[in-house]
């Protein structure tokens, strides 16, 4: 039987993620809720980590950061008027860096980012943050969508456990490797470190 192959690199597409110097950085809801709120989870500190090194990279290099917020209601996750809808210190933004308010799975849906990365001219994005299967894939799927070329940082996402829906669970660690690796089966190429996206 023959290795399995992802449908990009049955394509012919490029392998390696778009390089740092014509791509803008997306971090998406790494916010406090994920730390010390009501979803903590697993590897969160060392996503965050991955994640400041990645901003890092992005600023020292001038190329454009935008964060995403996630904003819930009153009393529940997310909640505006509590600590845990702050984004988390290892990633907060830093001078005029754009903050993207949104309601939804999808960062484009009813938000400026579009717009933002339209005004910016950029056509590749370098995705992080949380969760992998919810927010992250909703976006990353939904810049294919959009026509944007799309690179994963896996080691700066983070997922959770999840019922199975059959009685059991689905841990977060099998969560992420099987998600990541829908992503790039179609949607963007995925790397563990930010130091393995070219400058």
């Amino acid at each position: 039987m023959s290795q399995p192959q992802t449908l990009l690199s049955m394509a012919g597409a490029p392998a390696t993620p778009p390089a740092l110097a014509v791509s803008a950085v997306v971090m998406i809801d790494a916010q406090r809720e994920y730390v010390d709120g009501r979803l903590p989870l697993p590897g969160v500190a060392a996503a965050l980590d991955e994640g400041s090194r990645l901003l890092g990279a992005a600023r020292q290099a001038g190329r454009p950061v935008i964060h995403v917020r996630h904003k819930g209601r009153a009393g529940g996750l997310f909640d505006p008027e509590t600590t845990a809808y702050a984004i988390a210190e290892p990633v907060f933004p830093v001078g005029d860096e754009p903050v993207v308010t949104k309601a939804l799975p999808n960062s484009f849906a009813g938000t400026e980012l579009a717009e933002l990365l339209a005004g910016l001219k950029i056509e590749n994005l370098l995705i992080a943050g949380f969760m992998t299967h919810m927010c992250v894939s909703s976006t990353v799927r939904a810049a294919t969508d959009l026509g944007y070329r799309a690179a994963v940082i896996a080691g700066a996402c983070a997922t959770r456990d999840l019922p199975d829906g059959q009685g059991g669970v689905v841990p977060a660690d099998q969560l992420q490797r099987a998600e990541l690796a829908a992503l790039s089966d179609r949607f963007a190429v995925v790397v563990e470190r930010a130091e393995e996206i070219p400058a």
